[in-house]
């Protein structure tokens, strides 16, 4: 059997080379290539639609690449699925429990499609319910618990094979702000022992959970590296915050120089609400004080914080899909 490739200090458990997948004339992975290391938690960030749940698919060899290849553990999932399938623990975005079955039960059944034996079946099943906290629902109807419940319980059959990696397609939509915090701590509990790959559109999660970012947009890898590293690279450009009742507010401050981009952000009680993105070294404050008093507007806040990651995603995304359309 093939062994994972090897960098110094590193051990590459997947690997993505060139891969392209076309959905008639959609194509919904463009020529991505990227490393997900053994131990590390992968942050895979992009608006929806960009391509990653497909990229994600294309992992668990759910779907064929039309083009390049999928390397786990050394091997090619193409040559040999059902040894690549093995490797893998996948939460698709709307995971298949069975409301009618006990939590208990839902798991033997999923043991059992595994082909597990018996004592594999008691103890995958033994430290799944532990690692996930489920003991207080585990012989609970599925449909009677919790969504953040259900989440972990989906989570358990994903991992009672002992799997060496974890991909998760946004394992916390559609939880409330309370049932994600807990979910977020399961996940990186479970990253502690296993190369975990997190698909989201989410900043805060990846920033809470993860070491390592890919962006993706339109299919295209846009920017990858560490939360420090891109943190570093946000600080490229600066975001200007602008608070104001008035006329014509928005198109006026895109005309305004050094302004690269101008994005609404949600309203407060009527007044509109911008984040401006501008380089690196341009004050632009003054300018648009001298705007609002030439056009009548009233300002309630005006200030300026340093480049963040989610500026950086923003101008990235922004960018690719301007380029692409």
């Amino acid at each position: 059997m093939a062994t994972a490739t090897k960098r110094p200090g590193k051990e590459v458990t997947m690997e993505v080379r060139g891969v392209t997948k076309r959905f008639g004339e959609n194509i919904a992975v463009n020529n991505v290539t990227f490393d997900v290391l053994k131990g590390e938690v992968l942050g895979f960030l992009g608006p929806n639609g960009s391509g990653k749940t497909t990229t994600m698919r294309l992992m668990t060899s759910f779907y064929t690449p039309d083009s390049g290849k999928i390397i786990i553990d050394g091997v090619d999932n193409q040559v040999d699925d059902v040894y690549t399938r093995n490797k893998i623990g996948y939460l698709p975005e709307n995971n298949p429990n069975w409301g009618d079955m006990l939590a208990s039960e839902y798991l033997k059944f999923v043991a059992e499609l595994r082909g597990l034996s018996s004592p594999e079946r008691r103890d995958g099943i033994d430290q799944a319910v532990y690692e996930t906290g489920i003991e207080e629902v585990y012989n609970k109807p599925i449909n009677q618990c919790s969504k953040g419940y259900k989440q972990r319980i989906a989570l358990a059959g994903v991992i009672l094979h002992k799997p060496e990696i974890l991909i998760m397609d946004e394992p916390t939509e559609g939880l409330d702000p309370n049932q994600r915090v807990p979910v977020r701590d399961l996940i990186r509990r479970l990253g502690r022992e296993r190369t975990v790959l997190l698909s989201t559109h989410v900043l805060q999660e990846v920033e809470a959970v993860c070491n390592r970012i890919l962006m993706i947009s339109k299919g295209r890898i846009v920017a990858q590296g560490r939360l420090d590293e891109l943190r570093h690279q946000a600080r490229g450009d600066h975001a200007v915050r602008v608070e104001v009742e008035g006329d014509r507010v928005e198109a006026r401050l895109k005309a305004v120089k050094g302004v690269s981009s101008v994005r609404r952000e949600d309203p407060i009680e009527g007044r509109k609400r911008y984040s401006l993105s501008v380089a690196s070294g341009t004050e632009i404050r003054p300018l648009i004080y001298d705007l609002a008093k030439r056009n009548g507007w009233v300002v309630w806040d005006l200030h300026q914080d340093e480049g963040r990651l989610e500026d950086l995603f923003y101008s990235l995304t922004m960018y690719t899909d301007s380029l692409l359309e």
